[in-house]
């Protein structure tokens, strides 16, 4: 008899065999989509408390509901609940329970919805709660970033162009910088939260539902902003999705520029920066070894998100409307994303506060790369002469340094004057680091004075960010 054969299957009805077992394994998707176990539940509360209101339900049906998914919840809460992968997903598991909870009227949740527009529901509620909690921790990290840059503004270090000595910075403009990209970052997930908060609710398999609804009520109840326009879009749009970890994939590029800098400035080549022990591994060949393995995983942990990003862009690109089976396998690398993002941000906004900053070590770098060259140039563009022409002085006077192995400022005025009549004893300040350093002081600029201006700025935004 299928009835019995099937008995444990919602949809059974259909079928006339019992499904496989590797293909009931291989179906299901329980052992992971038991995270959105209580977006489901209030999901399912709300649509329960909206078919009341629409009369679909009596008052007393919904009562009970209301109770028993309830309990249902605790129960999950508590580690109390049994996870069937014959059941196949979390919608499925929480209705079976329901009804094993209240009887028969918890058959009657389903009514007027289907799985499609059930999990798309589920998984922007989660999604979104997902997206909150990261901006939060952004702002933990981006506190810390504003925190170290205004210690360290007048913190003199080499900038670097092609990883070659530029122009003397700020230690706390580089830090600012940083900032200005995880500033981006949480802008990008505010503006991505907007196209994530669409409730899909009231769509149906595909085509809506043949009861009275109300879907405005629904998103009331949920805190969405918007309800979805088109039933068929609604249940396989995965756009939102795919564009947060595209925002999450340009985070995680962001870090891993950022460690890999930790990684160079932690090195005894560079010594700018010593990585607290609680951050660092050693080796267990070599005693004398402290390894920068957080920021190091961070950077390898990059390649993850944005493979999970051309995971999500593949499942899509070829999909017909409406709902396919294929977007089951939207939720491991969603949720790995999540998972990884959010370690890697707590990690850098644990770190960073704890990094140890070797002034002296910076110092002695920027002196030994000729870092003040361009200031030379633009003294001589004072004087009069074209910038092209002063470059190609100002480079003869490195290249005679070059020859001699010595900063520029141990030339002697007559090796400048030959090169420019015009030079005078007013050069060796020019090329002084500390004031080719505080010359830059204009907006945006690296002076010392300009990076606590924008710390100033930079915490008005930061405050912000979450209003």
């Amino acid at each position: 008899m299928s009835q019995g054969q099937q008995s444990n299957k919602p949809w059974g009805g259909r079928f006339t065999s019992p499904t496989n077992a590797f293909v009931e394994e291989f179906t299901a998707s329980v052992t992971f989509d038991q995270r959105l176990a209580q977006c489901d539940i209030r999901g399912s509360l709300a649509h329960a408390r909206m078919l009341s209101e629409c009369s679909v339900l009596s008052e007393a049906e919904f009562a009970t509901i209301a109770a028993g998914l309830e309990r249902v919840g605790q129960r999950i809460d508590q580690g109390q609940f049994e996870w069937s992968i014959a059941l196949e997903d979390v919608h499925m598991n929480i209705e079976r329970a329901l009804v094993d909870d209240i009887g028969e009227v918890g058959k009657k949740l389903h009514t007027a919805r289907s799985r499609n527009d059930q999990v798309a529901t589920d998984i922007r509620l989660y999604l979104r709660d997902e997206v909150d909690s990261l901006r939060r921790q952004l702002d933990a990290l981006l506190t810390a970033l504003v925190d170290l840059a205004e210690r360290e503004a007048d913190t003199l270090m080499p900038g670097y162009t092609h990883l070659q000595a530029a122009q003397p910075i700020s230690f706390g403009h580089h830090m600012l910088a940083w900032l200005e990209m995880v500033l981006r970052d949480s802008a990008r997930l505010a503006d991505c939260r907007k196209r994530i908060n669409v409730l899909p609710l009231g769509a149906g398999a595909l085509a809506g539902t043949t009861f009275p609804i109300n879907r405005q009520r629904v998103a009331e109840l949920l805190d969405f902003d918007l309800v979805a326009e088109n039933s068929l879009d609604a249940v396989s749009d995965r756009d939102f999705a795919i564009e947060f970890t595209a925002a999450a994939s340009l985070i995680m590029v962001h870090y891993s520029r950022m460690a890999e800098e930790l990684v160079l400035w932690n090195s005894q080549a560079f010594a700018f920066i010593d990585i607290d022990d609680a951050f660092c591994t050693g080796s267990s060949m070599m005693p004398q070894k402290k390894n920068p393995d957080v920021p190091e995983l961070v950077r390898g942990k990059t390649g993850r998100v944005t493979g999970n990003l051309m995971t999500l862009l593949m499942l899509m690109k070829a999909q017909p409307l409406a709902y396919n089976k294929d977007n089951q396998e939207d939720k491991e690398p969603l949720f790995d994303t999540l998972d990884t993002l959010e370690a890697c941000t707590r990690a850098f906004a644990e770190l960073v506060p704890t990094l140890n900053v070797r002034r002296e070590r910076m110092r002695a770098a920027a002196a030994e790369g000729f870092i003040a060259a361009t200031d030379l140039a633009d003294h001589l563009v004072r004087l009069g002469l074209p910038f092209r022409d002063a470059h190609a002085v100002v480079g003869e006077a490195v290249q005679l340094a070059v020859q001699r192995d010595c900063p520029l400022e141990a030339l002697s005025l007559e090796d400048f004057k030959s090169f420019d009549a015009r030079l005078d004893e007013s050069i060796f300040d020019v090329l002084d680091m500390d004031n080719a350093l505080n010359a830059r002081d204009h907006f945006g600029g690296t002076a010392p004075a300009q990076v606590r201006a924008a710390c100033v700025r930079a915490r008005k935004r930061i405050s912000e960010l979450l209003v």
